[in-house]
């Protein structure tokens, strides 16, 4: 059985026969997109873990793309009447849209076991165990054998649009030069699976002979990283032009270390 965001009022708190619980099936998967309480954020939601595997997408509570302003969000791409829907309930309606995009990406939507999503942002579930990190949505059942503890929450993040996949790749960045200057560092990542865009890793004092580390939530499966292409810039004209580089650049992929 696959939870799709299970409603928070009048079934939160209540007896397990009455809502979703994992004794309903043999294997129980639960996205949880919007899991804020009903009052005063009118979360729809629930936020207790029920299920054998409890994916929290982007924390559970609010979801990249919803907080657009309502004209936009209501005149969609999807037309106005899907637009309507997701200006009302969007954080909600996040988790059917997560479900369908993982039918497209059987690789995609890794959920990193954690014990909360400050923790996982702040990199200590990284990278996947060696058994693997199991992918949330249609393909969460692969994991069905794998499950060791009474309950798994599960972070990850997704896109603020279609398409929702992401993939996490851990980036260490030694730089090097003569002096220290304000700015702001991008990486992009070229691999066998294909090239992210810019994605910025370092804002703020650079330092050379200085280590870096950030995180990447990749539009793509990067696989074999072949090339990483370094810029940086600083943040207003330096009449030294002071020369930046990195000695090093090391890249993770969360999928297999």
């Amino acid at each position: 059985l696959s939870g799709l965001d299970p409603a928070q009022p009048y079934f939160q708190g209540t007896p397990i026969e009455v809502r979703l619980d994992k004794s309903d099936a043999e294997f129980v998967d639960v996205i949880h997109t919007d899991s804020a309480p009903t009052i005063p954020y009118l979360g729809f939601g629930m936020s207790p873990a029920i299920g054998h595997l409890d994916f929290y997408p982007n924390g559970g509570k609010q979801m990249p793309g919803c907080g657009k302003n309502p004209v936009s969000q209501i005149v969609d791409l999807d037309g106005i009447w899907e637009g309507t829907r997701d200006f009302v309930a969007c954080n909600h309606l996040r988790s059917y849209k997560y479900y369908s995009d993982s039918i497209i990406y059987p690789d995609g939507f890794l959920g990193y076991s954690c014990a909360s999503y400050d923790v996982f942002e702040s990199g200590s579930c990284f990278p996947c165990p060696k058994d693997g990190c199991p992918n949330m949505g249609h393909f969460a059942d692969k994991f069905k054998a794998k499950i060791k503890n009474d309950f798994v929450k599960l972070y990850l993040n997704t896109a603020e649009a279609k398409d929702f996949a992401l993939w996490r790749y851990k980036v260490t960045v030694t730089l090097s030069g003569r002096s220290k200057v304000k700015g702001y560092v991008k990486v992009a990542l070229y691999g066998s699976g294909g090239n992210t865009r810019q994605h910025q890793v370092i804002t703020g004092t650079l330092h050379p002979d200085n280590t870096y580390t950030s995180f990447i939530d990749a539009e793509v499966n990067v696989g074999t990283v072949t090339k990483v292409k370094f810029l940086w810039n600083n943040n207003w004209i330096n009449p030294t032009f002071p020369k930046l580089g990195a000695a090093t650049i090391t890249v993770q992929s969360g999928e297999n270390g």
